[in-house]
C-alpha cells in the first residue's frame, strides 16, 4: 500500500478541466506559502513597532525563506502533506504549523512566532493573500478579453443580425450589439474585482476579536498600530476592526468572483448556441473534437466557461450560508466551510476568465451564415416595424393576417405592394409602393439605435464630471 506522502493529490483537474493550468495560484502549497507568509510578517509588524528584537525577527525571516510581502516565503521548507495531516486533529492548519516554525528557531525567536494572535488571524490574513493573487490575474484575464470585444463589437458595428427572444426570431440587431452586450458585462465584472482587490484586509484581532493580547504584550499603542504595520507588511488593506465574524471581506469576494463567471458565462452561453451547426454564425478559433464523431467542431472552450459558470453560485451561496451567519466571535465549523468554497471560486474564475480570453481572441463571425440567418424569414423578422408604420394606414389586424400568410409561405412583398394604403403612403412620401416596401422590409433599417449603443460601448472610460461650483 502507498503511504500517505506517495498518494497522488486528490484533484488534478482531470474532472474539471476548466481550470487546469490556470489554478496554481490556490492550491494547498500556495495556500501553505501564505500562512508562512503572514505568520513571518507578524514578527517583522512587531518588530516595526519596537516590540521584537531585531535579531529576532532576522533569525525568523532567514529560516523561513522570507522574500517581501508580495512574494513571501517560497522556500520555507514546511512539509505540507505533514502538515494537511497534523492539521485534523484541530481542525485547521496553524496549530501544527506554529509548533514547526517555533521549532526551527532559537528561544528568543520562538517568542515572537504567532506572538498574541490566533488562528483565524493567520488563517484569514493568508485567505486574503491568495485571494489578492488570483483577482490580480482574473482581472487581467477580464482586461484582455476586453480588448478584444472592443474589437469585435467596432468592427461589427453595422452587420446586422437576427436578435432571438425566447429562442425565436424577434427583431433584428447587429453583431456588434451583441459583443457590445457582452463587453458592458466584462468591464462591470473587471472593475469589481479590481475594487476587490484593492479592498482585500489583513486580519489580526487576538482570540475573540478584542485585541486584547497585543494590548497586554506591548500596551494599548501598540496593540492599536500592529493591525495597520501588519497589513502594510502583506500588502493588503488595513482593516477597519477585526473581522472574525463580520465576514463581508468574503461575501464580496465571492459575489465579485461569482459576477466575474456570470459575465463571461454569458459570452460562453451565447458563442455555444450560435455555433450550433443549423446556426453557424459564431466559431471557435480551434474547436475540440469527438472521440466517436470526427465531423464535429465541437465549441470546447465555451463548453468549459459554461461548466465554471453553472457551478459558480451555488458556491457563492454557501458563502453567504456559511460566512455571512457565522456566529458567536468564532462559529462552529462555518469558517471552515468557507475554506474550500472561496477556494474553488477562486479557481474556476481563473479558469473560466482565461478561456474566455483565449476565445474571444480567436473567435470568428462567419457574415454569410449571419446573412443566410437573417433573410430565413423572408421578411418577417420586421413584423414589427410593419405593425408601428402601416397599422395606421391599413389596419393593424390587416398587417397581422398578411404577416402569417407570409409565415404560411405567402409573398410578403408582394402582399404588400398591392395594399391601397401602402400605395397612399407611399404617395405621401414621394416614393414607390416598391421602394416603401423594401425600405420597410429591409433589416438593416429596423436596428433603432444599436450604432449609437456600440459606439457608447466600445467608447474610452469619461472622466467623472466637475461641480462646477468646486472650481469658483
Amino acid at each position: 500500500m502507498p503511504s500517505d506522502r506517495d498518494r497522488p493529490a486528490v484533484d488534478e483537474g482531470l474532472l474539471s478541466p476548466v481550470t487546469v493550468g490556470h489554478d496554481e495560484t490556490v492550491t494547498d502549497a500556495a495556500y501553505l506559502d501564505a500562512l508562512v507568509t503572514a505568520e513571518v510578517a507578524l514578527a517583522r509588524a512587531w518588530a516595526e513597532i519596537g516590540a521584537a528584537p531585531t535579531e529576532a525577527v532576522d533569525e525568523i525571516e532567514t529560516e523561513f525563506g522570507w522574500e517581501g510581502g508580495l512574494r513571501g516565503c517560497p522556500d520555507h521548507g514546511v512539509d505540507l502533506a505533514a502538515l494537511a495531516a497534523a492539521a485534523v486533529a484541530g481542525g485547521n492548519p496553524v496549530i501544527p504549523l506554529v509548533g514547526l516554525l517555533k521549532g526551527r528557531v532559537g528561544e528568543d525567536a520562538r517568542l515572537w512566532v504567532h506572538r498574541g494572535a490566533t488562528s483565524q488571524d493567520i488563517v484569514d490574513s493568508a485567505t486574503m493573500l491568495v485571494a489578492r493573487t488570483a483577482t490580480s490575474r482574473i482581472a487581467a484575464a477580464l482586461a484582455h478579453t476586453e480588448v478584444s470585444l472592443r474589437s469585435l463589437a467596432r468592427s461589427r458595428r453595422d452587420e446586422v443580425a437576427a436578435a432571438r427572444t425566447l429562442t425565436q426570431h424577434a427583431v433584428p440587431t447587429t453583431v456588434g450589439l451583441r459583443a457590445a452586450g457582452w463587453l458592458r458585462g466584462v468591464i462591470r465584472a473587471k472593475e469589481r474585482i479590481e475594487a476587490i482587490e484593492r479592498a482585500l484586509p489583513a486580519q489580526l484581532g487576538g482570540a475573540a476579536g478584542t485585541l486584547a493580547s497585543f494590548a497586554e504584550i506591548a500596551g494599548t499603542d501598540a496593540a492599536t498600530a500592529l493591525p495597520a504595520v501588519f497589513a502594510r507588511e502583506l500588502g493588503l488593506a488595513v482593516p477597519d476592526a477585526p473581522w472574525h465574524t463580520n465576514r463581508w471581506p468574503v461575501t464580496e469576494l465571492g459575489d465579485a468572483l461569482v459576477q466575474a463567471i456570470d459575465a463571461v458565462g454569458k459570452i460562453a452561453t451565447d458563442v455555444a448556441t450560435l455555433s450550433r451547426t443549423e446556426i453557424g454564425e459564431l466559431a471557435e478559433g480551434s474547436g475540440g473534437g469527438s472521440s466517436a464523431m470526427p465531423q464535429k467542431r465541437n465549441p470546447a472552450a465555451s463548453v468549459l466557461i459554461r461548466s465554471a459558470a453553472l457551478r459558480a453560485p451555488q458556491l457563492g451561496a454557501t458563502l453567504h450560508l456559511a460566512s455571512a451567519l457565522a456566529a458567536d466571535e468564532r462559529p462552529d465549523g462555518a469558517w471552515h466551510a468557507e475554506w474550500p468554497a472561496l477556494r474553488e471560486l477562486l479557481r474556476l474564475a481563473l479558469g473560466a476568465t482565461a478561456h474566455a480570453a483565449s476565445l474571444m481572441a480567436g473567435l470568428h463571425v462567419d457574415t454569410d451564415a449571419v446573412e443566410r440567418n437573417l433573410a430565413s424569414t423572408g421578411g418577417l423578422i420586421v413584423a414589427e416595424r410593419l405593425s408601428i408604420v402601416l397599422g395606421p394606414v391599413v389596419g393593424v389586424s390587416r398587417v397581422s393576417e398578411l404577416v402569417t400568410d407570409a409565415a404560411g409561405g405567402a409573398d410578403l412583398a408582394d402582399a404588400l405592394v398591392a395594399l391601397p394604403g401602402v400605395v397612399a403612403l407611399a404617395a405621401e412620401r414621394g416614393t414607390s409602393p416598391g421602394s416603401l416596401v423594401a425600405d420597410l422590409l429591409d433589416p438593416a433599417r429596423y436596428t433603432g439605435l444599436a450604432g449609437r449603443l456600440v459606439d457608447d460601448a466600445v467608447a474610452p472610460p469619461r472622466s467623472p464630471r466637475l461641480d462646477p461650483e468646486e472650481n469658483v
